[in-house]
């Protein structure tokens, strides 16, 4: 799979189909489902074996008193979020919407609830993009495992599918993102029948378009389609492709909740993948896994609330954010941090404040004016050999407990100046 726009569309409607995705750059996954009520997580089903006539009893429990789509709404928003992602059917099949292809939907047992629909409503009224997860595969289909054994339980699989997306595509409204999961057939066992070909992609890519001209599409059904999509990993694409990395508050297994967990990434740690997605000019597509009562724990709720007071402050370097040709993390000897641009205003992100004095070598463009950002301290700049950047006048103590940043006014589009003797420093030549 290669990371470029489709062959056949012109880079300039790919990219306008993109523009708010690449102004949005962090988003909230929410996963919520019967397997919330297990509370060991999304996979339980497939994990325990659970036969599918034991696990569908689930649908008579699973009614939520406590979702409440806008103030999840509400919350997204105050952590800084510009869209979400709404898990409408995972791998066991259970629809969260009302699907005429189907009994096993929320519409038709206990909940007698669509929260597909009330997730669209609540999060559009709220100013947010909208996205649709589907899972491709549902595990109660013996042709997902075994194609070539069950051909028929195959074909109805793939054509509940395409009906399945039909439904999602036609019955909500606009929908920005359709975000796919699930396109390995036997979770990766049978690599003999392509992905594309299996679940005819091209042919229910065709018809997402055709429903929804506008939306964007993720790499997960076995074509490149618009996104790439690492997972619990921030990890860029070539520039002018777009991509979102997707992660877990807590354990990377804990998509959906899992009661007894302690491993709960730091807010330092998670802001720091957001610096990092938005420096390769990516989206941070930060996952919540509601409760079986539907509320959200405290664990996560602190820390998106951290996160948005962090965005506040420094959420111009975020937001819309280019790449920046100036030493990070990234490389080998970078610099202090991550750098993301706008225009020729560059900003470092730091989570090891050098303390009054910062150093930034092989600068090659000139500096005009530098900033602690969120402050009104102007700092002092000067040129050395080897075209170091020097910006003096720092605090001894980092503005912020996790990451800091300084804004540069360049004269120009910052850049690195290249090394043609990479020696040459040691003789204070460059």
């Amino acid at each position: 799979m290669t990371s470029a726009p489709l062959e056949t569309e012109p880079q300039t409607e790919y990219a306008q189909r993109l523009r708010w995705f690449h102004q949005a750059r962090f988003g909230m996954f929410i996963h919520f489902g019967l397997y919330s009520l297990l509370e060991r997580g999304e996979w339980v089903m497939f994990r325990e074996r659970i036969p599918p006539e034991d696990y569908a009893p689930l649908a008579d429990q699973f009614n939520p008193a406590n979702w409440d789509a806008e103030k999840l709404a509400q919350t997204a928003v105050d952590a800084g979020m510009r869209y979400a992602v709404f898990t409408a059917r995972h791998h066991d099949g259970y629809c969260l919407y009302d699907s005429a292809v189907t009994d096993f939907t929320s519409t038709k047992t206990a909940a007698q609830r669509d929260f597909v629909a009330e997730f669209v409503t609540a999060f559009r009224k709220a100013g947010l993009k909208v996205g649709i997860y589907y899972s491709l595969l549902d595990w109660r289909f013996p042709g997902y495992f075994e194609p070539q054994k069950y051909p028929e339980s195959a074909a109805a699989l793939v054509q509940q599918t395409h009906d399945q997306v039909r439904e999602l595509l036609s019955n909500y409204g606009k929908i920005d993102m359709l975000w796919y999961d699930g396109g390995w057939i036997s979770h990766g066992r049978r690599k003999e029948i392509p992905e594309a070909e299996f679940w005819r992609s091209v042919e229910l890519n065709a018809m997402a378009r055709e429903l929804q001209p506008e939306i964007i599409i993720n790499n997960r059904a076995g074509t490149q389609e618009d996104l790439d999509t690492p997972e619990q990993h921030v990890t860029a694409s070539e520039a002018g492709r777009g991509w979102e990395s997707c992660m877990t508050i807590c354990h990377p297994a804990g998509w959906g909740y899992v009661r007894h967990t302690t491993d709960f990434k730091s807010v330092s740690e998670l802001l720091q993948n957001l610096v990092k997605a938005a420096a390769g000019e990516g989206n941070f597509l930060l996952n919540v896994g509601p409760q079986p009562d539907g509320s959200l724990r405290s664990e996560e709720t602190t820390r998106l609330q951290a996160m948005g007071d962090w965005l506040q402050r420094y959420g111009e370097g975020i937001y819309g954010s280019q790449r920046c040709d100036l030493p990070n993390d990234s490389l080998p000897g970078g610099g202090a941090g991550h750098w993301t641009r706008q225009g020729n205003t560059a900003y470092l992100f730091t989570s090891r404040w050098p303390g009054q004095e910062l150093v930034v070598p092989l600068v090659g463009t000139k500096a005009k004016s530098a900033t602690v950002l969120g402050t009104d301290l102007q700092l002092g700049i000067r040129y050395e050999c080897n075209h170091r950047l020097v910006l003096t006048g720092l605090p001894e103590q980092p503005p912020h407990p996790d990451v800091s940043v300084i804004q540069i006014e360049f004269e120009d589009i910052p850049s690195t100046l290249l090394e043609d003797d990479t020696s040459a420093w040691l003789k204070r030549n460059a």
